[in-house]
């Protein structure tokens, strides 16, 4: 099974993982959401799609998935998850001459579009970047290392955890088995993560655009 193809189809690997582990699949679900938004090189892992789909199954009886279980079982790992990846982007910064080969795991341009992403927005940035694939996964990190007061990360961390757990899982739910939607469950996945990016792609061509206008 490769990750794309794992992503494009998530609902139906999400049923045969069900299948397969049974009550140890709200484990599984909760060490996914962790790991991509807590470790720091594992960005690509799915978020948006994975929330969705979970409370999708949730919302059908015959799953067995208990809809607030992994509503908290996901808020729970967003959130630990971004303090964890913070701690390890202090550590990053404060040990980076000592731990050199770890700086050099990370993909340079996701942590550069994460900072800048950070330097235009300020701390809003944890809430906002929450909604953005692999900048979710950066942004605490980038916090971290910038040193930005624990108290003032936490809450925009809780806040967005919230935010953007609830969107995902209430659209599941309530959308996720309407007839159409499964029968284009790929193309609901794509919409998805297109959607996901466009905000940075947006702030890129203003950027550029008005780049261009300084130079005229």
């Amino acid at each position: 099974m490769n990750l794309i193809d794992f992503i494009l189809h998530i609902d139906d690997h999400l049923v045969t993982l069900v299948n397969t582990f049974g009550n140890w699949s709200y484990l599984i679900l909760f060490a996914i959401i962790f790991v991509e938004t807590g470790v720091v090189i594992f960005p690509f892992l799915p978020g948006d799609s994975l929330v969705f789909a979970a409370c999708a199954m949730a919302a059908s009886p015959k799953y067995g998935l208990n809809i607030w279980l992994c509503y908290f079982l996901f808020l729970l790992a967003a959130i630990i998850g971004d303090s964890s990846n913070y701690e390890i982007g202090h550590w990053s910064e404060t040990k980076s001459a000592d731990h050199n080969w770890f700086n050099k795991l990370i993909n340079e341009n996701h942590r550069k579009a994460a900072e800048n992403f950070f330097d235009t927005h300020g701390g809003i940035t944890i809430l906002l970047g929450r909604f953005i694939p692999f900048i979710r996964t950066f942004v605490p990190f980038v916090a971290g290392a910038s040193k930005m007061h624990y108290r003032t990360f936490i809450f925009y961390n809780i806040l967005g955890a919230f935010c953007w757990v609830s969107l995902f899982s209430a659209l599941g739910y309530f959308f996720g088995n309407i007839p159409i939607v499964q029968e284009h469950f790929s193309l609901i996945v794509i919409g998805i993560i297109l959607i996901s990016v466009l905000p940075p792609l947006i702030m890129w061509l203003q950027k550029k655009i008005a780049l261009k206008k300084e130079l005229r």
